[in-house]
């Protein structure tokens, strides 16, 4: 049996999972867009924005990225999401806030 398709909304969102076949005819009607790889099986199927459909936009920054060592090594590190120690006391209250006495 073959390895099934994930299939995604426009929004990027998955739908369900598919054959090869549904996802090759959803191609040739022109509903989706399949993605394939280098050595070409499909890797994913995606449906195209139907017209009236709100497009979805996505904001903001990651949280991580690629760093760049001084050794020349690649690593991915966290961003950071306050400045010094601005979002520390709302940590440090959630940690009391959850620890139980015995």
């Amino acid at each position: 049996m073959a390895k099934p398709i994930p299939l995604y909304a426009a929004d990027l969102h998955l739908c369900d999972w598919i054959s090869e076949q549904r996802a090759n005819r959803l191609e040739r009607l022109g509903l989706a867009k399949v993605v394939r790889h280098p050595k070409g099986h499909i890797a994913r199927c995606i449906f195209h924005r139907r017209p009236g459909e709100p497009v979805v936009r996505f904001r903001g920054r990651a949280y991580s990225y690629r760093e760049h060592l001084a050794n020349g090594k690649i690593t991915w590190s966290l961003r950071r999401l306050g400045k010094c120690d601005e979002l520390r006391p709302l940590f440090l209250q959630v940690v009391a806030d959850c620890l139980v006495e015995r």
